[in-house]
């Protein structure tokens, strides 16, 4: 019976293609939002993950608050930077960083960019490689040599013929100073507010006895030890820096994780709220299948009497027209969830993100547009039942 039935609806769609088409569009448009919407959740949320576990999960920031006093600012030392690798358990390593923004040029060629001042260790805790060259080292370091090492976009916009290892780079302040390039790196994803591509290093010694004259350092970058928790070292910071300054806002600490997390609940929280939204077409789709059903049943009246007069019982008829609103929905649901892998599949490509198809939601699309044909069908389907074949056979 069920064969018979399925056989009947796909005659009666094929021979009414056009309202069949408007009748599913609205399925197909929902079931393709709540795909397209939660595949690039999903996308989303583990790019940002990648992103961030490419430049060290196990990284940690640590900086004087936005207001901060300068006697506050003024704490923040290289020798500062020892002591709290001696007390903090769980830190690898700690490494002050100066980063600021300076005209740059060699020869013709301008780039507004961000010197980083660090030490030899920076480039190890961000997996950041070389791409000719090296990077700063020890005695660069100690010797306050006049060396830097390039971003790979300062590399191509200063040295267009792109021979930039050996070359000078001119930094200007109140007046420029002219720095060999030992090193080009290769690129690298933003992330931790540093820009690297658009970064230039120098030893942090360098910088501040050729650069700027200051003692103190801006931020420190906290490296955590393999196994260990990094958001119980960043509780142990935030108390160790509590009890040097005293005050809560006069420091921030900040890692990659907290931050992964933040970006993922707010990503999860909008997928959750489209596809709500989108859901609500899936609705407005099966309001619009229980319309057509209805006129199917208008039309098809003497067809019913016919077949009641013939001996079909109101469970036959009703099971017909439950099966017809089923398959346009599935059907629809089927479309839809092409289309919307497709959307989204074209949508991360051109972001660069990874691609990440939820299984979840097409399986729960296929079990909306099943329980949306079930749900608005049931009514069409009840009323074609209940009709006298007497009554339905004299319908004009």
């Amino acid at each position: 019976m069920l064969l018979e039935n399925i056989k009947l609806a796909i005659k009666d769609f094929g021979s009414n293609k056009l309202r069949t088409f408007l009748s599913v569009l609205g399925i197909v448009i929902g079931v393709g939002s709540v795909i397209t919407i939660t595949t690039l959740g999903g996308s989303a949320t583990l790019s940002i993950q990648q992103e961030m576990a490419e430049s060290g999960l196990q990284n940690i920031i640590v900086m004087p608050g936005w207001d901060s006093a300068k006697e506050v600012r003024r704490l923040f030392t290289t020798e500062l930077a020892a002591q709290v690798k001696k007390e903090i358990n769980g830190v690898e390593e700690v490494i002050p960083i100066n980063q600021k923004n300076f005209l740059l040029k060699h020869y013709k060629n301008n780039y507004k960019g961000t010197v980083i001042a660090a030490d030899e260790k920076f480039a190890d805790i961000f997996n950041y490689e070389l791409e000719e060259g090296r990077f700063i080292n020890g005695e660069d370091n100690r010797g306050r040599k006049s060396v830097v090492v390039l971003g790979t976009e300062i590399a191509h916009q200063l040295f267009s013929d792109g021979d930039a290892l050996g070359g000078y780079v001119r930094v200007y302040r109140s007046q420029g100073r002219s720095f060999k390039v030992v090193g080009v790196m290769k690129p690298l994803a933003e992330s931790m507010r540093i820009d690297f591509d658009t970064s230039v290093y120098m030893p942090i010694n360098t910088y501040s006895g050729r650069i700027e004259r200051i003692e103190s350092v801006g931020r420190y970058i906290v490296r955590v030890a393999d196994g260990i928790d990094v958001m119980e070292v960043s509780e142990q910071l935030g108390s160790y820096f509590m009890r040097l300054t005293g005050n809560p806002d006069s420091y921030r600490v900040m890692s990659p994780s907290t931050i992964a997390e933040m970006y993922t609940g707010v990503t999860q929280t909008l997928n959750l709220f489209l596809t709500g939204v989108a859901a609500i077409s899936l609705i407005v789709g099966g309001i619009g299948i229980m319309n057509i059903m209805l006129v199917s049943v208008t039309e098809r009246t003497k067809e019913i009497g016919i077949r009641k007069a013939l001996g079909a019982s109101p469970k036959v008829i009703r099971g017909q027209f439950l099966t017809e609103a089923v398959i346009l929905t599935l059907s629809g649901g089927c479309v839809g969830m092409v289309l919307g892998n497709g959307l989204s599949f074209l949508t991360t490509r051109v972001l660069r993100w990874v691609f990440a198809p939820q299984p979840f939601a097409f399986a729960l699309a296929l079990l909306f547009s099943c329980a949306v044909g079930i749900f608005f069908g049931l009514y069409p389907a009840v009323k074609a039942a209940k009709l006298e074949p007497v009554e339905a056979l004299s319908f004009e």
